[in-house]
């Protein structure tokens, strides 16, 4: 027994040694969670203040004063004005992957789509739906509307984009913001305002009117609508927002980190071409390449009517 107290300090000594390891152990797995994985900002014991940090800061967002679509005024004054903009612009963002990949694309897109735009007349601001509306992708809703404006197979062909079998114009984000243009040009001459055109490309220009006559008003502000076309300008508002200030929002995108548009030249076809395949080989290029950039190519081949051209862009600099 006279070896039991030297037995009961060798053990204290034991843990004593094994729990300093164990914390050790967990302030360094603790500082690499930070590191790679930050804790939500309301956990941490010191805040960092002033500057967004991603997930370490997420913060109430201070609306503008003043926001303007196509020149005219948001009556921010109305609370539920005011609450909707702030909604969107909180979910915008705070959905970080999304309005990253937004504004990225949006460097590519957005400066070809205001050349199109100011030739028709159409306010700059309006090149924002692409991105609530296809998100710069060509995709097909629920609805079958199709393409970066989301056109259906109706209006496309009322404002005149060629729909057929093996080529659909929907699918081409500049000949699909011509006919978006003219579309709001109808919109603004039956409505008056560019807002209640903006609001009409979601709902409709019958569907805007009967609600505007069923509740006795006339401006979108002022309608209570289905959940859908009530965010609709709102969205527009929140994108146009944070890509036009995006380090306001938080996000701190290097300038080479975004999308640049891509060096093309022009070959003009007025005959069919039965193997597309060929073709792009033929150009120097591979058709996974044709079809990128001639997404409104909708077959393996292209049958030309007569007196029709077609303009196939072909990307110049590409590997061999």
């Amino acid at each position: 027994m006279k070896y039991f107290p030297h037995f009961i300090s060798s053990m204290a000594l034991i843990v004593i040694l094994g729990y300093i390891q164990y914390d050790q152990r967990k302030m360094d797995k603790e500082e690499v969670q930070v590191k790679h994985n930050p804790v939500p900002f309301y956990k941490l014991d010191n805040p960092p203040a002033g500057e967004y940090t991603g997930y370490l800061n997420a913060v109430s967002l201070e609306l503008p004063e003043e926001l303007y679509f196509a020149g005219e005024r948001v009556p921010l004054e109305i609370p539920d004005v005011r609450e909707r903009l702030d909604r969107e612009l909180h979910i915008n963002t705070y959905w970080h992957s999304s309005t990253i990949f937004l504004i990225k694309k949006a460097h590519r897109w957005l400066p070809q789509m205001e050349i199109i735009l100011r030739e028709n007349g159409i306010p700059d601001d309006f090149k924002y739906l692409t991105a609530i509306e296809g998100g710069f992708k060509n995709d097909v809703s629920p609805k079958n509307a199709v393409g970066f404006w989301q056109i259906l197979k109706s209006s496309g062909k009322e404002n005149g984009l060629e729909i057929t079998r093996s080529v659909d114009e929907r699918y081409d984000p500049l000949k699909s913001t011509e006919a978006a243009c003219k579309y709001l040009k109808k919109a603004h001459n039956k409505f008056g305002n560019w807002t209640n055109a903006a609001a009409s490309y979601n709902r409709g220009m019958r569907g805007l009117q009967r609600a505007l006559d069923n509740q006795r008003v006339d401006s979108y502000y002022d309608l209570l609508l289905n959940s859908e076309t009530s965010r609709y300008v709102f969205r527009i508002l929140a994108i146009k927002e944070i890509i036009e200030h995006p380090e306001t929002y938080g996000f701190n995108i290097d300038s080479e980190h975004l999308y640049e548009q891509e060096k093309l030249r022009y070959v003009e076809v007025d005959k069919d071409i039965k193997d597309l395949v060929k073709f792009a080989k033929d150009q120097g290029i591979n058709y996974k390449l044709l079809k990128r950039h001639n997404p409104w190519l909708r077959d393996d081949q292209l049958d030309v009517s007569r007196n029709k051209t077609y303009r196939i862009a072909i990307p110049v600099d590409t590997a061999p």
